[in-house]
């Protein structure tokens, strides 16, 4: 263009050319005329005429293939890059929320909660402060053994309150019950030493259980076959959950025979649903009480697991057993076996005898408590055809089935 309009020696041709391609380029027909109407080629059209197909070429292409071969611009990078670093962001506040959260003093925290829920509250304080308990957790004090609110002395009475007898009745088709009120996490077979504390969400069966010795003779390839008897069997597990408002005892799911208690102390994190999903492991890292023993089929756990304000975790037959103690060493436990023992043990609500071969109890039996809402897992050896009769999230209570077998 410049070159060209260096031949151009006057102003009007200057100008008439300048208007000539300016039409050119408006009309886009390779073609442009001059004031008088006459047909005139420049190098100007030649050269606009090759560039206006190629772009019309490439807008075609462009849209036959859905915009496949039209480069990303520059206006869609940063929107890129933004979505990158907010991930990345979102993953690291994750990290450091689980850190920050797994730092605050909950076993502390439990133990003034533990102090608070033993003061006697006086008479015409208890029936404003359990009714608003009522209506936040939504307790059904028709089920207590004692209805009248004023009765419970405490916060602690309130939430260990009893039931009336004939209010949980006791499946007797099924060989496996429900050990208390509360809600089913999780369910199924155990599969990889893995086990699901919810959906998605995986913990060690080792870390959790602890060491294990071979029920069999037959040497194993997985931590599971530690605790399988027989080959034809298999690892199940299920999760209850007990909220707030829950009756907070448990009781025995069978008919079976306690072996060995092993104690847990760790960190009170809450067990709820929410958290339970962003924290692997929670069951793990929580202070918690593993009851152990045979069944009819083989193996048999039993544990409690705490939560924060459940640092107290009874079992009626065990005496020794102080959980949420001021210190202790994170990763020990400690066993107390009850082969070899023979005398009568009696608690509340409980009486459990103990042979030489544990500590016996039956289906439905009163074990021990909570000081509030927290999580029960059992962990057993059933036959590969067994199956469970629930549905995830579903309300169950004391004494009710949990399987078809």
């Amino acid at each position: 263009m410049v070159r060209f309009f260096s031949h151009c020696h006057g102003d009007g041709e200057k100008r008439d050319l300048l208007w000539q391609v300016r039409r050119c380029i408006y009309h886009g027909d390779g073609e442009r005329r001059d004031r008088g109407g006459s047909g005139v080629r420049t190098r100007t059209t030649a050269r606009l005429r090759l560039q206006v197909p190629r772009l019309s070429i490439r807008r075609r292409l462009s849209a036959l293939s859905g915009g496949a071969c039209r480069p990303t611009t520059w206006r869609h990078q940063p929107i890129a890059l933004l979505c990158y670093f907010m991930s990345v962001s979102t993953i690291q506040q994750l990290t450091n929320r689980v850190a920050l959260y797994r730092s605050v003093p909950t076993r502390l925290l439990s133990r003034a909660w533990g102090r608070l829920n033993g003061v006697e509250l006086p008479n015409w304080l208890r029936r404003p402060v359990y009714t608003l308990y009522i209506w936040k957790f939504g307790v059904n004090m028709q089920e207590a053994a004692v209805e009248d609110l004023d009765h419970y002395r405490n916060l602690g009475e309130f939430f260990r309150r009893r039931l009336k007898p004939a209010v949980r009745p006791l499946c007797t088709s099924c060989c496996l019950t429900s050990p208390a009120d509360g809600m089913i996490l999780h369910f199924g077979r155990v599969k990889n030493s893995e086990v699901e504390q919810v959906k998605g969400v995986t913990y060690s069966l080792e870390s959790f259980l602890g060491p294990q010795r071979s029920q069999s003779n037959e040497p194993s390839s997985s931590f599971s076959d530690l605790l399988l008897s027989s080959p034809e069997n298999d690892l199940f597990h299920v999760v209850v959950y007990l909220s707030p408002g829950d009756y907070h005892g448990f009781h025995s799911p069978t008919d079976w025979r306690v072996e060995l208690r092993r104690h847990f102390p760790g960190s009170l994190m809450s067990v709820s649903p929410s958290v339970a999903h962003w924290i692997k492991g929670l069951f793990c890292f929580n202070e918690r009480v593993v009851l152990t023993g045979q069944w009819q089929h083989g193996f048999f756990s039993l544990t409690a697991v705490g939560a924060t304000n459940v640092g107290s975790i009874r079992v009626y037959f065990d005496r020794e057993l102080h959980t949420n103690t001021p210190h202790y060493s994170k990763g020990t436990f400690f066993d107390r076996s009850y082969v070899d023992q023979v005398l009568k043990v009696a608690g509340e609500g409980c009486v459990a005898s103990l042979n030489k071969g544990g500590v016996v109890l039956h289906k439905g039996e009163a074990v021990g408590e909570f000081n509030l809402g927290s999580t029960i897992v059992l962990l057993f050896e059933a036959p590969k055809d067994f199956s469970f009769n629930l549905q995830p999230g579903q309300r169950i209570r004391v004494g009710e089935g949990l399987c078809s077998l």
